[in-house]
């Protein structure tokens, strides 16, 4: 399971003396808390699976990856570095991202089965894509492979 994954991982980092992997393993138990404490207001079950818990870690990449684009365009490089630092920390425990190759043939499974015929099914497409490979696709690229399918 994830959580005692990284649970392990910041005891190895802490005797290691690794403070930036414990830091940011620490960020990471933190936004999994956060969540956590979201769900619970949702709902009664409010429980927070696997992919829920992925979900958080590729947003934290993706936060990161905004804060790298603006130090670098505020000429502050040590800070671009440290989010650099905090992102590969980060995608150790994300499962293996699919490759273009393969998410061309996950969108045109994804487009056969939703009988897309345009541009206007885009929404059911992605829907259909993110039920199925979630954790592992990047959304990002994915959208334009998407809209090309499509049109």
């Amino acid at each position: 399971m994830l959580r005692d994954r990284l649970n392990g991982a910041m005891k190895d980092a802490m005797r290691a003396k690794d403070m930036t992997r414990v830091t940011t393993i620490r960020m990471i138990l933190a936004a999994f808390k956060d969540r956590d404490i979201a769900a619970r207001t949702e709902g009664p079950d409010g429980g927070v699976g696997e992919a829920e818990l992925v979900n958080v870690l590729q947003k934290l990449v993706k936060q990161r990856r905004d804060s790298i684009e603006a130090y670098e365009k505020g000429g502050r490089p040590e800070l671009a570095e440290k989010e650099r630092a905090e992102i590969a920390v980060i995608e150790d425990y994300l499962p293996q991202q699919m490759s273009e190759d393969e998410m061309k043939s996950a969108i045109a499974a994804a487009v056969a089965d939703t009988g897309a015929a345009g541009m206007k099914d885009m929404g059911k497409v992605m829907a259909m894509l993110r039920e199925r490979h979630g954790g592992t696709m990047d959304f990002g690229k994915a959208s334009p492979l998407v809209k090309a399918a499509l049109s």
